[in-house]
């Protein structure tokens, strides 16, 4: 049975395609598509088990996506979305996500240059061919060189941000996981690494059951379109995004070798593969093994692998033979930060901020719900168009925190606010308003495009400002759609200790801001970071989870998260850095 989160992301990939067809992202069709899938994916009751007219009465779904989904549900197919696939192939899709190429301007590039991918785009660029479109010039050709250039986009390899490959890898699993005699089912590869963007995908299934069970329903699966190669107990497919899902069917007794050798990375495994050499061992996908007569070692956990080996398991986000290995055998690991410790979340939207969906009551009760100790409301500075707050509305939002605090007296309640870094570095507000809130994050949102100088003084500058405790999403980066802003590193984490303000660890899977080379260029600096969700729903507190996991990438400590500390830790930096 297709599960509601394969039905929700059917429905956001035809709103992605059906923006291409309308020319806008704020079309009413590709509007309530988005809405259903978000209807959908919410949804208790699995959507298989509903007829058309329960379905058209849920919120922003209707009749005619009541259909498609039946249809879905009822063949494993929608036949409207592969029309659009077939209008828009995956690979001129990419096209937008390049800033400066829209919708309507792909549309155009593909009618007019008859530019269909990544290469035919740099191809016209060389050729300065886009300056004699209209609404382009020289200046246009050069922002979108710029941009693609500093993406990364296009090349023989195609890889897809993280944020769309987890949700692949998702319905895999969900899909799977429910085959008899399945025991678990786990994402490998880059993805087990959490690196930013994913080539393929890679997913074991360890099943006491009919291998040929699994592979049955794997290529049945709505999202396959096309199978590559098929065996009992390995196949791989291609994805309606073109992404290859390669899947291995292992027994219960190999999980241990086959998830080290599927995480990888492959430099690192080479060094796993020569360590079992130097004892006269073979390391494979199966079994760390003798070489002579092939007695098993050591095989059913990663754990038993590795000590076999003279190692301590190994966080897999750091499994990249960056050191890690050295580390490993010297007994020096780093104690790295992980779920358990978070205590509270500094960065927190409510329904004041113009993108914030839910009301400060619901936010604070979730935030309860999950045990924090503390949590630091920021609802956006008025600086930011549309979407922040005046001061009358913070200073009205200042008296119901104080009224709900008496309501939670576990959990510290601070009312800030996330500023706007100007182009100079200045924030929101004046100095005396600021004053008067109890916690800042400062963004940029802003002025992407600026020089390295000049970004790095803007950023510099706000953390110099007693009203900012964190920046925020450091480099403005969306994965896979903008770069971030040009910074000096350096620069930046030498201000990061003189100042005492913390970088953020956002957890939205578009941003994971800041990086993790960022993150471990630090290393050996005395900064601080705050793992944090930038939620603006209550669904979305638990992207602290995702910026833990590229805080582990980035070999970060427990000590060195400002939200791991004890409550009374915690206001204690909170009012140094403020000037307290």
């Amino acid at each position: 049975m297709i599960s509601n989160s394969e039905v929700a992301s059917h429905l956001a990939e035809l709103a992605r395609l059906a923006t291409l067809e309308e020319g806008s992202s704020n079309a009413f069709r590709v509007r309530a598509y988005e809405t259903a899938a978000r209807t959908v994916e919410l949804l208790d009751t699995p959507v298989a088990d509903m007829s058309a007219k329960e379905l058209a009465a849920l919120r922003g779904v209707g009749p005619s996506t009541a259909a498609k989904i039946r249809e879905l549900v009822d063949t494993g197919r929608m036949a409207r979305l592969e029309e659009l696939r077939v209008m828009f192939p995956a690979a001129f899709v990419e096209l937008t996500r390049i800033p400066g190429v829209g919708p309507k301007t792909a549309v155009m590039l593909r009618d007019e240059l008859h530019i269909n991918d990544v290469e035919g785009l740099k191809a016209a660029l060389d050729a300065q061919l886009l300056r004699g479109l209209p609404g382009m010039g020289a200046k246009t050709e050069e922002n979108i060189r710029t941009a693609v250039e500093r993406l990364g986009i296009g090349g023989k390899e195609r890889r897809t941000p993280i944020q769309d490959a987890l949700a692949v890898a998702r319905d895999v699993v969900a899909a799977l996981s429910a085959v008899p005699g399945v025991i678990r089912v786990e994402p490998m590869g880059s993805l087990r690494r959490f690196r930013e963007t994913i080539g393929d995908i890679d997913v074991i299934v360890v099943s006491t059951g009919d291998p040929e069970d699994v592979m049955r329903r794997f290529v049945d699966l709505p999202v396959v379109r096309e199978v590559v190669g098929y065996g009992a107990r390995k196949s791989a497919v291609l994805s309606a995004s073109g992404m290859q899902i390669d899947l291995r069917v292992m027994e219960p007794s190999q999980f241990g070798a086959a998830a080290i050798y599927f995480t990888g990375s492959k430099a690192h495994n080479i060094r796993l593969r020569q360590m079992a050499i130097e004892r006269g061992w073979i390391l494979n996908e199966y079994a760390l093994a003798e070489s002579e007569g092939g007695a098993v070692i050591a095989s059913d956990t990663e754990e038993r692998v590795y000590a076999a080996l003279g190692l301590p398991w190994i966080p897999t986000e750091i499994r990249e033979d960056t050191g890690e290995i050295e580390a490993a055998l010297a007994s020096e690991l780093p104690d790295l930060v992980a779920d358990k410790h978070l205590r509270g979340d500094l960065h927190v939207h409510t329904s004041l901020s113009g993108d914030g969906q839910e009301s400060l009551e619901k936010m604070l009760a979730a935030c309860a719900a999950r045990g924090y100790a503390y949590v630091a409301i920021t609802d956006h500075g008025e600086d930011l168009t549309i979407n922040g707050a005046t001061r009358q509305q913070l200073l009205a939002q200042r008296r119901r925190v104080a009224k709900l605090q008496d309501q939670y007296p576990d959990m510290t309640i601070l009312q800030g606010a996330e500023l706007n870094i100007g182009p100079d570095g200045s924030v929101d507000y004046d100095p005396e308003f600021l004053a008067g809130l109890d916690f800042g994050v400062a963004s940029v949102h802003s002025s992407f495009t600026l020089d390295r100088t000049n970004q790095t003084a803007r950023v510099i500058a706000a953390m110099r400002n007693p009203a900012v405790n964190v920046i925020g999403h450091l480099t403005g980066r969306r994965i896979g759609h903008r770069p971030g802003i040009d910074l000096d590193v350096d620069a930046v984490l030498s201000a990061a200790e003189e100042t005492g303000c913390a970088l953020e660890i956002n957890g939205h899977l578009d941003r994971l801001d800041a990086p993790a080379d960022v993150l471990r260029h630090a290393r050996e600096r005395d900064v601080v970071f705050s793992i944090d969700s930038d939620a603006h729903d209550t669904r979305e507190l638990a992207n602290v989870a995702n910026a833990v996991r590229n805080a582990r990438r980035g070999w970060v400590e427990r000590k060195r998260v400002v939200n791991t500390w004890t409550a009374k830790q915690f206001v204690r930096w909170v009012e140094g850095t403020r000037g307290g």
